[in-house]
């Protein structure tokens, strides 16, 4: 039973985002705030989700940030209060095990206690449905609208149990991948395998899955993250390339990989052999080819506004249909319910199969992205300009984050975009203007300029593709020159 009731805790505050709610420790992030909210959200997923889950069961999981398993505790015994059963993770694991731990226990859904990519002095709460992945903007503005009215629930306490996340999550992906053929690969040294976890969640978990050496950096908790964020970008990886560029210069025989999570390993990017850095708009077309030409999968590709022009031409020689969405993993995993898909993914490295759950999972890509090199024998960047040469399309690309000086200025540029459409980048001709989210600006040489504003704070978001770096770098500076005059 539910009732109103006043209640002396702000929670106007208390906003879920595209993946969840997260805030400043302490601050934001409370034990007071969280054990009002994660009642309510436990009662939203029975409501959306209790009449297909066969029981009122409710998973709790968390990663390695600072008080995570505090909160996980706290989230458990409150949601436990409200009547609800919690099976309560026994340690750390990636979102992606939660996210397939409701799945696989007919759960109403899972709350993960994680702030992704963030800083350190983040926290956050992941609200995932019974089907898997994370529950759209309708489920948390329930949550919302719950928290605005002051309920609180009453019930008869239901039980609480832990489990071992990585068990049940381990064996599900070890089925999806020729194992024993990477591992054989990785025993008989025909392939090194280098991890950099960034003293996150997927600690441990190549090692595990794959029962073989991986050599792990950043295994150790470090609730700072060596003082940058656990987001699989160059500039937190310095120590990592040249771990891989070493080991190179000392061994010229056999391949060698490295594979980078992010801190809830729900995001991914790699390295080649030379130690060179792959994003996901690299990583997807090798992925779609292995997974078609290799596997021998079919179904719908799905890429977000953000993603290569590579991404759809390696779909088209597979006569792959594409279907393409705004920014952020939410849409792909609401197509990934609605048809039947290949593989879903975005730029910023979140990459979901049709064969598993609509959810992001770095440690699943990283298992096909193994079995990519070791089935084809080749490094990661052969593979990748292989499907450059056979689809006539070499590019480069890069993005960045330009905060701006106030929430004004973001509305003074917004303003100017919709009432004085750009004709001209750069000195090149805009051919076309895509304005579904954000305003993707194709111009007369190709290549394309996408300007899209942060929802929450004064941040403007440039992301360019062109022929070279050079030009790349030269269309992002033109974008911060027009930006600053606003």
């Amino acid at each position: 039973m539910s009732h109103s009731s006043p209640t002396s805790v702000n929670t106007n505050t208390i906003k879920f985002g595209t993946d969840g709610w997260r805030g400043v420790i302490a601050a934001e992030f409370t034990f007071e705030r969280l054990t009002l909210v994660a009642p309510l959200a436990a009662q939203v997923l029975a409501h959306t989700y209790g009449d297909t889950a066969s029981n009122r069961t409710v998973v709790v999981g968390y990663d390695r940030r600072f008080l995570s398993e505090d909160f996980a505790r706290a989230t458990a015994d409150a949601v436990t209060a409200a009547g609800f059963d919690v099976l309560l993770s026994e340690g750390y694991a990636p979102t992606p095990a939660f996210s397939w731990a409701a799945k696989q226990h007919h759960a109403l859904g899972a709350l993960v206690i994680t702030a992704s990519h963030n800083p350190g002095r983040y926290s956050g709460l992941k609200v995932k449905g019974a089907f898997g992945g994370s529950v759209a903007p309708a489920v948390t503005q329930q949550i919302e609208a719950l928290l605005r009215q002051g309920v609180t629930i009453q019930a008869t306490p239901g039980t609480l149990q832990t489990f071992d996340p990585w068990l049940g999550y381990c064996n599900e992906l070890r089925t999806k991948v020729a194992i024993d053929k990477i591992r054989e690969a990785i025993q008989q040294g025909k392939i090194t395998v280098f991890a950099d976890v960034m003293h996150g969640a997927a600690a441990g978990g190549l090692a595990r899955l794959l029962d073989a050496p991986v050599r792990e950096l950043h295994s150790k908790r470090d609730p700072l993250f060596g003082g940058g964020a656990p987001e699989p970008l160059p500039r937190y990886l310095s120590e990592f390339f040249e771990q891989v560029k070493t080991y190179r210069r000392e061994n010229s025989t056999g391949l060698s990989v490295g594979l980078v999570f992010d801190g809830d390993s729900d995001r991914i990017a790699a390295v080649d052999g030379q130690g060179n850095f792959l994003s996901s708009q690299i990583l997807i077309p090798i992925l779609l080819e292995h997974l078609v030409a290799r596997r021998g999968y079919s179904g719908e590709f799905i890429k977000t506004i953000s993603g290569s022009d590579l991404m759809p031409k390696v779909a088209a020689l597979f006569d792959l249909p594409v279907f393409e969405t705004p920014i952020g993993y939410k849409y792909i995993a609401d197509r990934m319910l609605e048809t039947k898909v290949l593989l879903g993914g975005e730029e910023s490295g979140g990459i979901g199969y049709g064969n598993h759950i609509p959810e992001r999972d770095a440690l699943l890509s990283a298992l096909y992205v193994l079995e990519a090199i070791v089935e084809s024998g080749k490094d990661l960047s052969d593979l990748y300009r292989n499907l450059q040469e056979r689809t006539g399309f070499f590019a480069e690309y890069d993005r960045i984050d330009l905060p701006l000086a106030s929430m004004d200025a973001r509305s003074r540029l917004l303003h100017q975009l919709e009432t004085q459409p750009l004709a001209e980048v750069a000195g090149k001709k805009v051919v076309d203007c895509l304005t579904g989210d954000g305003y993707k600006l194709r111009l007369e040489d190709g290549s394309w300029l996408l300007i899209r504003f942060s929802g929450t704070e004064p941040v403007l978001r440039l992301y360019c593709e062109a022929a070279t770096l050079e030009q790349v770098h030269k269309t992002l500076e033109w974008a911060k020159e027009w930006a600053s005059q606003a």
